[in-house]
């Protein structure tokens, strides 16, 4: 039987939203809302890896788990690595980095992504959800996937591309991308070993540095779209969402 474990990176130094995964959501701080989100996927131990006390002492109180990191990662991903490598565990076939300013994403999600690992070959995941409208299709803030054709409940397609912003008339097979990531730990290793590509740093995308080394991202289909808060607007608005569920 496989065995994941999903891993939260989180740090405090956030420069658009100071202090981001303390900040209350439903009474409770933004961190703590993804933690729980983890552990209700139910599908393995949850962690929270973190350079910062503030963080690790909110997570302890709430009987949770942390690694503590570096300060100094240049990516997520690079802390997920350290974090790891930090688990006693070293059975562990797949690794969930789950974003920590995503407090709305539906458990169901991260349960369907890991699903869809352990049922195809593939070494490094992803889930990409429908676009709504243009807007969504023309705005820059929002991270787009091309797969070769569409995505369906149960099916996994390698990516063919990830973007901001569009450069063609044909809009078919583009996804909303969910930030959410699953590794084998040699594909993460494989990852973090990777010079940072023209691709990365012209687009602002990490991901792009895999594609770049001719590594296949398979995606999966999102039921919907988690709200990333990354600054006070989207705050407010993932704060109205998440109470209409209490």
């Amino acid at each position: 039987m496989s065995k994941t474990v999903i891993i939260i990176p989180s740090r405090l130094s956030a420069k658009r939203l100071p202090n981001k995964p303390l900040l209350k959501i439903n009474d409770k701080p933004m961190v703590t809302q993804v933690y729980e989100r983890a552990m209700e996927a139910n599908i393995g131990e949850v962690y929270v890896a973190t350079p910062d006390q503030k963080i690790i002492d909110v997570i302890n109180n709430f009987s949770g788990k942390t690694i503590i990191t570096k300060d100094n990662h240049k990516t997520g991903s690079d802390r997920v690595y350290e974090a790891f490598n930090k688990i006693d565990d070293k059975n562990i076939d797949f690794i969930i980095n789950l974003q920590g300013d995503m407090p709305n994403i539906e458990p169901e999600n991260i349960f369907k992504l890991n699903n869809l690992m352990k049922e195809n070959d593939s070494g490094i995941g992803t889930l990409g959800a429908k676009i709504m409208n243009n807007n969504e299709m023309n705005d820059e803030n929002i991270v787009k996937v091309k797969t070769k054709e569409n995505l369906t409940e149960k099916n996994f397609l390698k990516s063919e591309d990830f973007f901001r912003i569009g450069n063609s008339d044909d809009n078919s097979n583009i996804y909303h991308h969910v930030g959410i990531y699953i590794f084998k730990p040699n594909f993460l290793k494989k990852y973090i070993n990777f010079s940072r590509t023209k691709n990365e740093i012209e687009r602002n995308l990490e991901q792009m540095r895999i594609l770049d080394n001719n590594i296949d991202i398979n995606v999966g289909l999102s039921s919907s779209v988690p709200l990333s808060v990354d600054t006070e607007k989207e705050l407010e608005k993932v704060r109205y969402l998440m109470s209409l569920k209490k």
